[in-house]
């Protein structure tokens, strides 16, 4: 089910740039982000209940599909089998992970039966 509310851009401008691309062309532009795929994540602030949308990179494992989607974040075996993944997409996640003393979250999406 999609979000409803006011949408409100970024306040940085590369992402709010990204959005705004991606969305202008219905989603044949601004499909990357430093040659990676990207997916907009769109959420709701949960203190303004204003929409937002995020470019995030995306590591496919069943390729790409358009859709409704509900975000689960990871633990455990599972969190490990994914990160693991992104790892290999993008090496510099582990370089990240090295620099902070928190678990960097790893998000799955899921399809929302129609």
């Amino acid at each position: 089910m999609p979000l409803t509310g006011e949408y409100e851009p970024s306040p940085t401008e590369f992402v709010r740039d990204q959005v705004e691309k991606y969305e202008s062309s219905g989603g044949t532009e601004g499909t990357t982000m430093h040659g990676f795929p990207v997916v907009v994540l769109t959420t709701k602030g949960a203190k303004s209940g204003k929409i937002r949308k995020t470019p995030v990179m995306r590591v496919e494992h069943d390729g790409p599909q358009r859709g409704d989607y509900e975000a689960r974040e990871l633990s455990g075996e599972e969190r490990e089998l994914w990160w693991d993944r992104a790892v290999a997409a993008f090496p510099n996640y582990a370089e990240y992970q090295t620099k902070t003393e928190r678990t960097i979250p790893v998000v799955l999406l899921e399809p929302v039966a129609s």
